[in-house]
This record gives structure tokens, sequence and C-alpha cells, in this order.
């Protein structure tokens, strides 16, 4: 009875520390992109720095959202979001969450703007892609 007892006490255990072990490893559908502060937009509550950005063609832009707020990252023209969909894929953006834009691989200019604050200028940027 004492053998079968020890075999569920430590079953259960070996099974809480699976289920700890992968609730730290995080989503691996949601990796966390790196920063690379060259490549790298910060939204707080003085708006988005930096505001003008040149890259070079296939890179990708993180957006960090530092600000209590949600804010919502496109490209222009509001509402539509169709100059440079690669921004699109930033979208929502929770207090604390970052996120890439996909590879900018057209050169040109990219024009963002907050959904949300629209009319907000200080949310409003250009990325030059060369």
């Amino acid at each position: 009875m004492i053998d079968m007892q020890t075999s569920i006490v430590r079953g259960a255990v070996a099974l809480l520390i699976t289920v700890l072990v992968a609730g730290c490893s995080g989503d691996p559908a949601q990796p966390t992109p790196p920063s690379d502060p060259a490549l790298t937009i910060t939204i707080d509550r003085n708006g988005a720095t930096p505001r003008a950005l040149t890259v070079a063609r296939g890179s990708q832009i993180t957006f960090v959202n530092n600000d209590s707020i949600t804010h919502q990252m496109y490209s222009d023209p509001h509402p539509e979001h169709t100059d440079c969909p690669e921004f699109d894929t930033v979208g929502s953006l929770a207090p604390g969450a970052r996120r890439q834009t996909t590879n900018l691989v057209t050169a040109g200019t990219c024009q963002f703007h907050d959904h949300l604050n629209f009319l907000n200028t200080t949310l409003r940027g250009v990325v030059t892609i060369r």
C-alpha cells in the first residue's frame, strides 16, 4: 500500500514539475522579437520616438509600448492602412507589449500612425527604406 502511495505522489510531483516548466517556457507562437535600438520605435506618454527613421531594405522595425494605454500602430492612410502592409502586422499593442513589422522589402517611405489616436501628431512618423 505504501509503495502505491509513493508511486502516486512521485507521479503527481513529476506532472506538476512538467506543467511548471512548460508554463515558464513562453508561447513559441509569439516569440519576443530582439530589440535593436536602431530599429526600435518606442511609444510613451510623449508619443512615438523616433518619428523619423531610415533603414535598409529587409529590415524589421520593433514597436515597443511603454505607455499606460493601448496603441494600434498601422501604416497610412487612415483608415485604409494600405501604404505599407508590413506595418499592419504590429496592430494592437497593450501596455508593455512589443511587436515587429514584417520585412520592409520595398524602397520608399512608410508613414505610420496610431489608429486609436489618429489626430495625435506625436503618434505619427515615417520610416524611409533604402
